[in-house]
């Protein structure tokens, strides 16, 4: 999955040349306007009162800016960062080491916060509200608790999964925004922007054959920028046209609305194996040889975004549309899922 060309996750290698891409500033983000309209009160409301900025969470499927929206959060208060995830804190000593080291004002960004461990996301319960935490001190019949009172500070938490949080947890932030698909036009100035940093020239009209194969994530649209520009100076003349841009991720085989050959699998899976569904998750990932996880937060949200999968309490199944899209014929006819007849 780490390979797929139109994965919304980030390897370790992209993380260095994403930097450079990534917006800084509030007024540079290209997006999400509602979320920027609130978010600027926010944070201009706790500069004239000079506060921290109230606890922010946000959510929604991977790679649609939850990391660039948090360090433009720190920049525009004039803070640092501090940067985890839910997995790495593993003790309720850890989250004490981090929270206890943390400056007035500081904004610590709590990546897949959903995966926090109880002990850890209890303790994290006062040190948001109340800014102080209770440490033991010794062990057994004479521990004692300790309370440590913390500077000001500012939780932002990003997850894929917002209904794995506990009740207590995702009330202690006082902004919650949702994260949702960018658009077309969102994503042609993000590649126009790109473009210009990269020092790519690109047309018109090859910004938007790539904007609309790139699921509505920012992260895939600036990927798959970088691999249609190899092709450009490789193939062609450096120059990213339409042509080129869909001679490059036809050969890659991602199709014109964004689905890879990992996305055509796992519908055809649906399909082909299970009569259309319902299929439950585990057994899904079990034929796909996949993570159930990963189904459920990197395949799934774009597919049901496209309307070709749903969920019922029973599994997945497989809508019109996917069967339309894959050029087969759904199953009420009368002789079940067959390819169309392009003749007729």
């Amino acid at each position: 999955m780490k390979d797929r060309l139109v994965s919304p996750n980030i390897s370790e290698e992209e993380q260095l040349i994403e930097g450079s891409l990534r917006p800084h500033r509030l007024k540079e983000y290209i997006g999400q306007e509602k979320i920027k309209a609130n978010l600027s009160i926010l944070l201009e409301a706790a500069l004239r009162r000079n506060e921290p900025v109230d606890h922010v969470l946000l959510y929604g499927p991977p790679g649609l800016g939850k990391t660039t929206l948090c360090n433009i959060i720190a920049a525009e208060m004039g803070v640092s960062l501090r940067t985890t995830s839910g997995p790495a804190v593993e003790h309720a000593g850890d989250l004490a080491s981090i929270l206890t080291s943390l400056q007035p004002g500081e904004v610590l960004f709590i990546d897949e916060i959903h995966r926090l461990a109880r002990a850890v996301e209890e303790r994290l319960y006062s040190a948001m509200e109340d800014f102080a935490i209770d440490v033991m001190i010794g062990k057994g019949p004479g521990a004692r608790s300790l309370r440590l009172t913390l500077s000001p500070f500012t939780v932002v938490g990003a997850t894929t999964r917002v209904g794995s949080l506990t009740a207590p947890l995702r009330d202690r932030f006082g902004a919650i925004y949702r994260m949702e698909y960018y658009d077309s036009e969102a994503l042609k100035h993000i590649l126009t922007r790109s473009a210009r940093i990269l020092k790519v020239p690109a047309q018109e009209d090859g910004i938007e054959e790539i904007a609309s194969r790139a699921r509505g994530t920012p992260r895939i649209v600036n990927r798959l920028l970088k691999r249609v520009r190899d092709y450009a100076q490789v193939r062609a003349d450096g120059i990213i046209t339409r042509e080129v841009s869909k001679a490059a991720l036809d050969a890659m085989e991602v199709d014109e609305i964004g689905l890879d050959q990992t996305d055509r699998n796992m519908l055809l899976t649906i399909i082909q194996k299970f009569n259309g569904g319902p299929v439950g998750l585990d057994t899904l990932a079990a034929s796909t040889s996949e993570d159930s996880e990963t189904i459920e937060d990197v395949y799934e949200p774009y597919l049901l975004q496209l309307g070709f999968i749903a969920r019922t309490p029973r599994g997945r199944i497989a809508m019109r549309a996917a069967y339309q899209h894959l050029g087969l014929t759904p199953p009420n006819t009368e002789n079940g899922p067959t390819l169309w007849n392009t003749t007729s």
